[in-house]
């Protein structure tokens, strides 16, 4: 079952339970349950990158469904993230795309550099690392999503450039990296 043993009561803050409504107004009355994936992010989001076991009860028990069909959603989809995360969460895609354009050496580079192994977070809680499957961003492979962020054309220089400008504080440009395409136009002419 749930590893994370947090036993403080989740509840919505006001501004999010006004989101909460937003969401349910987008299914019908007899669909309700629908709107698990939405509140599980939502949930996530407001305790800081994690879903805690008394969130997924609360929100169970708001979409009148046994915990366990909320858990199994909860773990069954690698955007929700059981266990607390870093402030800045790498997701390092490594199927077929993205392993054929080096996301092996993208993720080990990203090991080595952190000292970190998969699905951990580092020591100073900056970053936590999950190898993940396909983030849809195939054509600009290899990619990670870092955070909300995507992050593609990597090569080890341009991803080490990443890491230590998250590790300095400063501001990435978004998308590709190597400056030749933008967003997912076809490198070259057409």
């Amino acid at each position: 079952m749930i590893e994370n043993k947090n036993t403080k009561d989740f509840e919505f803050t006001k501004k999010n339970l006004e989101q909460v409504k937003k969401i349910f107004s987008k299914y019908p009355d007899d669909q309700k349950v629908s709107a698990v994936m939405p509140l599980l992010d939502l949930a996530m989001r407001q305790i800081g990158g994690w879903v805690t076991e008394s969130a997924i009860k609360h929100i169970s028990s708001m979409l009148n469904i046994p915990f366990i069909r909320a858990y199994e959603v909860a773990s069954f989809y690698s955007m929700f993230n059981l266990e607390p995360i870093g402030k800045n969460f790498i997701q390092i895609c490594t199927t077929t795309s993205c392993w054929l354009r080096g996301s092996d050496n993208i993720l080990e580079v990203c090991k080595k550099h952190l000292n970190v192994k998969n699905n951990q977070t580092t020591k100073d809680g900056l970053f936590t690392l999950k190898e993940v499957e396909c983030l849809g961003a195939c054509v600009n492979a290899p990619m990670v999503q870092i955070n909300d962020n995507y992050y593609e054309d990597l090569d080890t220089e341009s991803f080490l450039n990443i890491l230590d400008s998250l590790k300095e504080g400063k501001k990435i440009d978004i998308g590709p990296q190597n400056k030749k395409r933008k967003g997912a136009e076809p490198l070259g002419s057409a």
